[in-house]
């Protein structure tokens, strides 16, 4: 599928200070899920993935394959044995004998999906990834990208980038955003640096 993107990068900066490249997608339930469902089932060595707010990042790496993926109510739930998460993506209700206010349930919800490249203070590209806000604008996920700046295994600073660690990237700008070439840029950074 490929899908209904507006493909307009649109340049932001964050509350800390850093520019950020932002890609808008969709935020129907569809799209969405299929887009964790891909990200999940499929890439799930690759990324790393949680809430990184200010004051806290919480960096997970799945330790296998879902065991469980799934909707409910409006959330996506994705399980890796007894561990678990919810996201809500899709229109919530509640129980039929506790339902969930309107306004509640558009607070809950993704309002706001994106794939970004952060860039450092020269302007290069220095990390890459998905991240979704509910309606209220509290981020909701961010899913890290591979990074040809960092090792794999240990997140440690590489001596030269690995740039093949791009793929998944260039796969997603591709498929959900219609961009089909690599975007040069993306390789115009000399290293990983938290600024």
């Amino acid at each position: 599928m490929i899908a209904k993107a507006v493909h307009g990068l649109r340049r932001a900066v964050d509350v800390d200070g850093s520019s950020v490249d932002i890609f808008p997608l969709p935020t129907d339930e569809e799209t969405l899920e299929a887009l964790l469902r891909e990200l999940f089932e499929t890439h799930w060595r690759e990324i790393t993935f949680g809430p990184i707010i200010q004051g806290a990042a919480y960096e997970f790496k799945a330790p296998a394959p879902p065991t469980y993926i799934g909707m409910f109510d409006g959330y996506l739930t994705i399980a890796f044995g007894a561990s678990h998460f919810h996201i809500c993506i899709g229109a919530h209700k509640g129980a039929p004998g506790n339902p969930v206010s309107p306004a509640l349930a558009r607070h809950r919800r993704s309002a706001r999906a994106e794939l970004y490249r952060r860039l450092d203070r020269t302007g290069a590209p220095v990390s890459w990834g998905l991240r979704l806000f509910n309606g209220e604008g509290e981020q909701q996920i961010m899913i890290l990208l591979p990074n040809p700046f960092l090792d794999p295994e240990s997140d440690k600073v590489l001596k030269a980038p690995e740039w093949e660690r791009l793929a998944l990237w260039n796969k997603l700008r591709a498929r959900w955003l219609g961009l089909n070439e690599p975007d040069p840029f993306d390789r115009s950074g000399k290293g990983f640096r938290h600024d």
